[in-house]
């Protein structure tokens, strides 16, 4: 650490100084508690045993895995020795998994037994960088025990770490046919960490439910705020509506982050078991308005609104719901953030423009892509690809993608239409396609596809339904489907998507 700098592994001994027989971290499926004295010394041990191995200042480390205990240890004592984590999607098909792996080419890659045998295929290939491959959640699996790198805590150096090097890379969604890696560095988690402290006001008398995985842009900020502010993560492998609600009422979980349909599966379970979640006093996230306003009618709890993305470290804007129904709130405290048009010209005041933004959040650069950098970062700002407008009192309402980042966001995951069309026009019945995203009421958005067969042809919306998830994510599959006799085509020969989409996107 120099003089100036404050980097994740310093928030460890911060909080093991500050905190330290406080509960940190509470593992729901076992019960293990440890204090923030506890994870500093864990973190240690473990980052002794990674310099050990030879594990170097910028090298990186493959995680694949659910929300573990060791998981968040190993964030801690990847950072205390200076390497990048490299968290890949669970959720993700075995060659889009492999190819963001290949990508950050990790040097050692820890790794649930259920995905195991993907990364088993293709260690010897694919995986050429990896060196070491090791179980993630305690002793289960085939791989290396992660408990063989816990050494002496004495024994760890800590080497000069910058608060403007990496920390870790979230690959986005596929532009183009590829996901891009996201380099965030210390500084740009422990800006948005110090946001949502603020906006919360959080305290040690917190507890938050940490469901988001821990490869989410989202889930990761919460969960080292919630740390930070010497609150406790009680930590979910994954969502469970039954179990949160149990927290609320026996662990007084106060704060987590929503996508829909987790605040509806949370309010729904409350009502139909009669347990109390008046705990639950905060929550951050994308949701319908009849869940937000249901929400805080039952428990007075407060909803809070946002834009942002994973190249923002999550946070551009804040707000509370009822401040101003509809918005994303206003810029947060140490962003900048305006709107422009194709021609990067600020937009007329109460126009419609891209929403660019500066500030110490905003990420290092996208993986080993130079060319993408540029174009992102032209004129000094980040372009999001997103659109916006701003009221006359500061507020910024999301107005969409531009046509050439158009996004879906089922149920908070991110999918361009490209990689979904890419697949589909893959077989050998699909002439032209276009997918686009429509409303839905549980995922808030979901994807449909429209179709135009090769003549001849035949071919049933769950065969395609079916053919695409057995290729890509599940998620990214299409829930909507319909065939066409023409596809409507614009004058460069392309299909018309405005034209597609207004004559087939009324689910």
């Amino acid at each position: 650490m120099g003089l100036y700098d404050f980097t994740i592994y310093d928030l460890i001994l911060r909080n093991s100084a500050a905190f330290g027989a406080l509960p940190a971290w509470f593992e729901v499926e076992d019960g293990r508690t440890l204090t923030f004295a506890e994870i500093r010394t864990q973190v240690e041990r473990l980052a002794a045993g990674l310099q050990q191995l030879g594990v170097a200042k910028g090298e990186r480390v493959g995680v694949l895995g659910k929300n573990s205990l060791e998981q968040f240890l190993l964030y801690g004592a990847a950072a205390a020795v200076g390497a990048i984590l490299l968290p890949v999607n669970w959720r993700l098909s075995a060659e889009e998994l492999c190819f963001n792996l290949e990508d950050g080419a990790p040097r050692l890659i820890f790794v649930d037994e259920e995905f195991q045998q993907i990364i088993e295929e293709h260690r010897g290939n694919r995986l050429a960088s990896a060196t070491g491959f090791y179980n993630l959640r305690a002793e289960l699996g085939r791989f290396e025990r992660f408990s063989s790198l816990l050494k002496e805590a004495a024994d760890f150096q800590a080497p000069e770490v910058s608060s403007a090097d990496g920390f870790i890379i979230i690959h986005t969604a596929a532009v183009a046919g590829r996901p891009r890696g996201a380099l965030l560095s210390h500084n740009n988690v422990i800006c948005a960490d110090m946001h949502l402290i603020y906006l919360f006001g959080t305290t040690t008398a917190d507890a938050h439910l940490n469901i988001l995985p821990m490869f989410h842009i989202a889930g990761l900020v919460m969960m080292f705020s919630s740390f930070h502010a010497g609150a406790v993560n009680l930590n979910l492998s994954k969502f469970d509506a039954a179990k949160v609600v149990s927290l609320i009422e026996e662990k007084k979980g106060s704060l987590t982050f929503d996508f829909s349909p987790i605040l509806g599966s949370i309010l729904e379970e409350a009502e139909k078991t009669g347990k109390n979640i008046s705990a639950l006093r905060g929550v951050l996230g994308l949701e319908a308005p009849e869940t937000i306003e249901k929400y805080q009618a039952a428990t007075g709890g407060t909803f809070y609104t946002m834009y942002g993305q994973t190249e923002t470290s999550c946070l551009a804007t804040l707000g509370r719901y009822s401040d101003r129904p509809g918005a994303a709130g206003r810029p947060i405290e140490l962003a900048e953030v305006r709107l422009f048009d194709d021609y990067d010209r600020p937009v007329a005041e109460g126009g419609t423009g891209e929403i660019c933004v500066r500030g110490p959040m905003v990420f290092s650069g996208y993986w080993n892509l130079p060319e993408d950098n540029a174009r992102t970062f032209r004129e000094r700002w980040h372009h999001t690809g997103d659109l916006g407008r701003f009221d006359k009192d500061g507020y910024l309402f999301y107005a969409g993608r531009k046509a050439e980042k158009e996004l879906i966001k089922p149920g908070g995951e991110n999918v361009y239409p490209a990689e979904v069309e890419k697949v589909i026009l893959q077989h050998p019945a699909v002439e032209k396609t276009v997918v686009f995203g429509v409303p839905d009421t549980k995922w808030k958005e979901a994807i449909k596809a429209v179709c135009e067969l090769k003549k001849g042809q035949a071919l049933s919306a769950a065969d395609l339904i079916e053919f695409v998830g057995a290729r890509i994510a599940r998620y990214k599959k299409p829930a909507y489907v319909d065939f066409i006799e023409k596809m409507p085509m614009g004058e460069d020969g392309s299909p018309d998507r405005k034209k597609v989409k207004e004559l087939y996107g009324g689910e």
